[in-house]
């Protein structure tokens, strides 16, 4: 049976305060198999930034304190990519920011960069937000055609 290395890994970032985690945790995979990475944060309208992530945390919140027009939205995107690169204390892990539909901007980004593994995390939003929304994560995970490593953060009482 031949096995696939993994070479390249995507891992997608949003403004949840379970980000960092993430970033963490699929950048420690990625070193382990010597795979390059690539950190991911698919950008949407201000209207959108304010209703999902009003409720983020202290690592994202200095991020979006100038969200108010397109080219500041992907500069803050930009920034809070910088910074988790800085967290993770590695110089060659690529950033990209993409405007669009969260589960189609992943997809295409996987196949863009021939990535091996996509790495997601997967924390319930509000009960709105899923029936507006749908849940990200399982929708790439229904049309991805690569594995996937999918971080649980729901924290339980």
């Amino acid at each position: 049976m031949k096995t696939n290395k993994i070479k390249k890994v995507l891992i997608a970032l949003d403004y949840d305060p379970t980000a960092k985690k993430i970033a963490e945790v699929g950048f420690e995979m990625a070193k382990a198999m010597g795979a390059e990475v690539t950190l991911l944060h698919v950008s949407v309208s201000p209207i959108m930034y304010t209703s999902v992530y009003a409720d983020m945390g202290a690592w994202q919140l200095d991020t979006l304190n100038t969200l108010d027009s397109i080219k500041s939205i992907t500069a803050g995107s930009q920034n809070f990519l910088d910074k988790a690169k800085r967290h993770l204390k590695s110089k060659s892990v690529k950033t990209m920011v993409k405007e669009g539909d969260f589960a189609t901007k992943i997809l295409e980004t996987a196949k863009e960069i021939d990535a091996d593994c996509i790495v997601m995390g997967s924390h319930s939003q509000k009960w709105l937000e899923n029936i507006v929304m749908g849940s990200v994560t399982e929708e790439v995970l229904r049309k991805t055609t690569i594995p996937m490593f999918i971080i649980p953060t729901k924290k339980y009482d």
